[in-house]
């Protein structure tokens, strides 16, 4: 996977093959499949400086920072769920 990153400050659309669009809001981030690095539309968004592409390493499988967008938050959720309250009275 590599992460995109919209630079402007506007939203943007961005071409991917197989006829798919990333939407990404102003200064945010998304990933797409390391396939879709070369395609021609992301190529040349990168070269007007709108986006930044940044390819991981395969051997990081999500050990480092790329596979925790999104699940940080879940674990904490399901903890405050627990039945203490219930359980004291």
């Amino acid at each position: 996977m590599a992460a995109v990153t919209n630079k402007t400050g506007k939203p943007l659309s961005i071409p991917l093959p197989r006829g798919k669009t990333l939407h990404l809001g102003p200064r945010k981030s998304g990933q797409i499949s390391a396939h879709d690095i070369d395609h021609p539309g992301l190529k040349k968004l990168v070269d007007a400086g709108a986006i930044e592409i940044l390819a991981e390493d395969s051997g990081s499988t999500g050990a480092e920072g790329g596979g925790t967008h999104g699940r940080g938050p879940t674990p904490a959720h399901t903890a405050g769920r627990g039945g203490r309250r219930s359980g004291d009275r």
